[in-house]
């Protein structure tokens, strides 16, 4: 989906994954990175695997220096935000050109990871823990 903003073109695209949801926002620009309000790095703590997972589709297009990337995310942790992250901006980049997707989805970037913590049961101290059990 692109919109017009003030003359420039928005390209959106949303990710999940757990119970991380992140908004990506795709401006042309320079190659800034703002999550929340603030620079990426800081956001993501400094840590060169969560900036490395969270532009891994703008890498392996080659497109770190043309677009502006502005960021919503929200609920879960690091992990989960940075791979929500990674999946909205995928997403972002197949609404530019479609001939993107055809790389992204080789490279296995448009899945959604549906894996997501399991219910804990009654009668059960976790999802699967169960109180000791005595025979006698």
């Amino acid at each position: 989906m692109s919109t017009s903003y003030h003359d420039k073109v928005i390209y959106s695209g949303t990710g999940r994954r757990k119970t991380s949801v992140a908004r990506v926002r795709l401006i042309p620009g320079s190659g800034k990175l703002i999550i929340n309000g603030l620079p990426g790095e800081s956001y993501l703590q400094f840590s060169p695997n969560y900036l490395r997972i969270s532009c891994a589709p703008l890498n392996i297009l080659g497109l770190n220096k043309e677009y502006d990337v502005y960021v919503k995310a929200e609920g879960g942790g690091l992990t989960g935000q940075a791979d929500a992250i990674r999946l909205g901006l995928a997403r972002a980049l197949c609404n530019i050109n479609p001939d993107n997707r055809i790389m992204l989805k080789s490279e296995g970037l448009l899945r959604r990871d549906a894996r997501i913590k399991e219910r804990k049961k009654y009668g059960l101290r976790k999802a699967r823990k169960a109180p000791q059990y005595s025979k006698r």
